[in-house]
């Protein structure tokens, strides 16, 4: 199964990007976690670091609110993703669904 969201809400007073998949699976990111795991290539140190799995480690970083993890919008990007345009105007990453599912913090993906 193609993990695909039914439904994307977020919100700003929380910090949360919460996204309900096909499957009834509800995954709840911090903002702070989808910025620390930003996909673009600046982020990830180059083009050839792009495309893999999420960082294990990212999981273990503290929770913070800056302008970096000021979320501004989340535009959809084809019907693979979303980019999310933070308060600091950085605005590289797509996020696809496959790399947000593999992201998911909850105890149940964590496992």
């Amino acid at each position: 199964m193609n993990p695909k969201p039914t439904s994307i809400d977020a919100s700003r007073s929380k910090k949360e990007l919460t996204l309900t998949w096909n499957d009834g699976h509800v995954s709840v990111y911090a903002f702070s976690l989808l910025r620390a795991a930003c996909p673009c290539a600046e982020c990830r140190g180059g083009h050839d670091n792009m495309g893999g799995p999420p960082d294990p480690g990212i999981f273990q970083l503290p929770i913070i609110d800056t302008r970096e993890t000021s979320l501004k919008d989340v535009v959809a990007t084809g019907s693979y993703g979303i980019t999310i345009l933070w308060e600091d105007g950085h605005d590289y990453g797509i996020f696809k669904w496959n790399f947000l599912r593999e992201l998911c913090p909850c105890d149940e993906c964590r496992s």
